[in-house]
């Protein structure tokens, strides 16, 4: 297996800094060399936050260059749009349908995106669509919408259930652990047909 890179986007307060450090742990403790590396915008205001992850027998950089990502997980649209020339040219998305308006955007001279899932696929990307915010208020907690994500991303990669659920356990607060893997669990049957 070469190097697996996955780049993390979305907004301040979605968890994206927790997913990459599951994945993370992931890799490490399934015997492959691991780089990470995060980026945070305006994180305490909704700004833009992103987190490179780079595993495999080989790891040195921890930053992917563009046209190098296998996998862009984006936690929110625009976001998706705005880091998509970083995936190669086959690359997978895992959007979650959820918008953001930026403070920075107006309406009325830009405005938000149509249809951010198609225009991914027109670039000629794979892309795996959720509407996580809504399965996450439907399990009682909208902000596990990180985590369902993760579900659909742990059918694309070789680690072992077990392994992302102990990681999962020992990377949240102890009251929320069985919500958590209950989110990871939906996440994961979301996506048919995988390892």
């Amino acid at each position: 297996m070469g190097t697996i890179n996955v780049l993390f986007s979305g907004v301040g307060g979605q968890g994206i800094i927790l997913a990459s450090k599951i994945l993370t742990q992931c890799a490490f403790v399934s015997g492959y060399m691991v780089k990470e590396s995060e980026l945070h915008g305006m994180a305490q205001r909704g700004g833009s936050v992103t987190s490179h992850v780079r595993f495999g027998e080989e790891a040195y950089s921890p930053l992917i260059q563009k046209g190098k990502a296998d996998f862009l997980i984006a936690l929110e649209e625009l976001e998706g749009l705005r880091y998509a020339d970083y995936l190669k040219p086959d690359g997978y998305v895992i959007l979650n349908q959820k918008r953001v308006m930026p403070s920075a955007l107006n309406q009325d001279l830009t405005p938000y995106p149509e249809d951010v899932k198609a225009q991914l696929e027109d670039m000629g990307f794979h892309v795996d669509a959720v509407n996580a915010f809504e399965i996450a208020n439907n399990l009682g907690n909208p902000k596990l919408d990180n985590i369902i994500v993760m579900g659909m991303l742990s059918r694309y990669l070789p680690f072992t259930i077990s392994t992302w659920e102990t990681v999962i356990q020992e990377s949240v607060p102890a009251k929320t652990i069985e919500l958590n893997l209950s989110a990871f669990k939906v996440g994961r049957e979301l996506i048919k047909g995988k390892a």
